[in-house]
């Protein structure tokens, strides 16, 4: 899977709430009521990841987690990174 042109990653981050393309990766804070729930949602998140083969960095704060999705392969986004944002919301 090819690298997005900046262009086509701000067009399709458009339909995505929250997502911005920053240091050549597509990224997002969730936030959450309680830590535990902030905890199921990267474990659910980590699954979906691991069956795609498609991970992303995670960092787990006080009731929120950064994400950020790239491809290392390709050296910066790609649609397999959108569609994980999508399904990063549909886990959220």
């Amino acid at each position: 899977m090819s690298r997005l042109s900046e262009n086509n990653i701000i067009e399709k981050l458009s339909t995505l709430n929250g997502w911005e393309f920053k240091d050549n990766a597509i990224r997002k804070t969730f936030t959450f009521d309680a830590y535990m729930d902030s905890i199921a949602f990267i474990n659910q998140l980590a699954e979906i990841a691991e069956e795609a083969n498609h991970h992303p960095d995670m960092i787990v704060g006080w009731c929120k987690i950064d994400i950020a999705f790239t491809s290392h392969d390709q050296g910066g986004v790609t649609a397999a990174c959108v569609e994980m944002a999508q399904k990063a919301e549909s886990v959220f």
